[in-house]
């Protein structure tokens, strides 16, 4: 059997993710810093491996506990067998109570990315309610190194409250609404462009009557309509940063024909401008959004 000092140096050279590891005295458990992973697919392999030894015992003392928290992280990196080996914790109450609800949002987002075993359990869980996603892959602002006082000097008390107070609702890191904010209206609230995008995170009239926003110049409203664009911008790129601003800038509907961020100038600077600002490549997304709604037709008009 692989003593705990080879399993971490196994787990480095592979993934190249930076574990710490203690040994507690009264059962030699092994504890790696779940911080320290990077949020590439590297960091989510390493998570995910990991949750498999702590279930299974193979190698460390089993900890089903610790399986379901590792789990939760690689999962809300996206890593579709994370998705499915929690789900079916939840389907089978191991380590967490078990919830068919639960255990069918987590099949539904594995089953989104090809997972054959999520797509063939989701024909044997029906749930009658939505149910929520597990507390561990709820977005907070916490997720993030956030530097509050950076957005705090570009912006009002009101608006910087209202982004860190809504987005959590929507699921969306604040960060990244902060940087669409900044890029599209510098956070002027009565901003208006040429193509009549209107205030804060400048809402064309289409997009801001789709997400039943009926007054753009009203900060509230005007956020929580963006808000509701990029989760579902998110859910319909999976996750993909890059794409999700060239869509909000140029519209969905351009991204897909060119399969990829649009050969416009306006669009290819607006992304860089994003990216500057936000430097997460990959963010959590519900692929349930998109089904959630009735499908509209992709956008033909640019955004900006």
């Amino acid at each position: 059997m692989m003593n705990l000092a080879k399993l971490l140096k196994l787990l480095v050279l592979m993934f190249g993710a930076v574990l710490t590891t203690g040994i507690m005295a009264d059962n030699n458990k092994f504890v790696a810093d779940i911080s320290e992973l990077n949020m590439e697919s590297d960091g989510a392999n390493a998570l995910y491996m990991l949750a498999v030894q702590y279930e299974h015992a193979e190698g460390i003392p089993q900890d089903k506990k610790e399986a379901v928290e590792l789990y939760c992280q690689a999962a809300k990196l996206g890593h579709a067998e994370a998705q499915y080996a929690l789900g079916w914790m939840y389907a089978n109450g191991r380590g967490v109570p078990r919830d068919d609800g639960i255990a069918a949002k987590l099949f539904a987002m594995a089953a989104e990315q090809g997972h054959g075993h999520a797509q063939n359990m989701m024909r044997y869980i029906h749930v009658s309610s939505e149910p929520e996603l597990p507390i561990c892959l709820q977005i907070n602002t916490n997720d993030y190194n956030l530097e509050p006082d950076y957005w705090l000097k570009l912006t009002d008390d009101n608006i910087y409250s209202l982004v860190n107070e809504l987005a959590p609702q929507y699921d969306v890191d604040p960060a990244l609404v902060f940087a669409i904010i900044s890029v599209e209206s510098a956070f002027n609230v009565q901003a208006v462009s040429p193509k009549n995008a209107q205030g804060l995170m400048q809402l064309i009239p289409a997009t801001a009557e789709r997400f039943q926003v009926k007054d753009a110049f009203d900060a509230e409203e005007n956020i929580r309509g963006g808000m509701s664009y990029l989760r579902w911008l998110l859910a319909f790129f999976k996750g993909d940063v890059t794409l999700v601003a060239a869509a909000y800038n140029a519209g969905e509907g351009a991204v897909e024909r060119h399969q990829g961020i649009p050969p416009y100038p306006e669009t290819e600077d607006y992304v860089q401008k994003i990216q500057a600002l936000y430097n997460k490549l990959n963010h959590p997304y519900q692929p349930d959004i998109v089904h959630r709604h009735a499908m509209i037709a992709l956008s033909e008009i640019d955004n900006d």
